[in-house]
């Protein structure tokens, strides 16, 4: 086994511009869609309170992800898309900042604690809801050059 190294040395690393964009899924089922979507669930606006959960969960990255580094997080973007056909939403978070370190943990966290977030509002609807993928979509900047999923 490796011995464990902690957290990397960014010291030499050059500041750059960076982004991350990351998505996540949940499918909600027939009634906590419609509580959704009518605006009646019982805890207050789903989609509001998912984006402040987001927003905090990528300002809080590194108290959640050990070897996380803290960046400035310089912007964060929250979009929601509620679709019909499987009654689920998607969450896309994107994060922007300048460092010497990537975003992508943060955007992955942004999105994943937003599905957390809707589960938690509309669980009093049915436990069944299900959380899917937790995906960087892309990336900008840094040593390791630019990334875009391809799917």
């Amino acid at each position: 086994m490796r011995d464990p190294k902690g957290m990397v040395d960014v010291g030499d690393k050059a500041v750059t511009a960076r982004t991350a964009r990351a998505c996540g899924s949940i499918v909600l089922g027939e009634a906590a869609f419609a509580a959704l979507k009518r605006g009646t669930c019982v805890k207050g606006d789903v989609l509001a309170t998912a984006k402040v959960a987001a927003i905090g969960a990528v300002k809080l990255t590194p108290a959640l992800i050990p070897m996380c580094h803290p960046i400035l997080v310089e912007g964060v973007d929250v979009e929601f898309e509620l679709n019909e056909a499987d009654e689920s939403v998607t969450v896309t978070v994107t994060v922007k900042s300048s460092g010497k370190t990537g975003v992508e943990m943060e955007a992955l966290a942004g999105a994943a604690v937003a599905c957390l977030t809707v589960y938690d509002m509309l669980k009093y609807t049915g436990k069944s809801m299900t959380i899917g993928e937790i995906t960087l979509l892309e990336k900008t900047g840094g040593k390791s050059g630019d990334y875009k999923r391809h799917d």
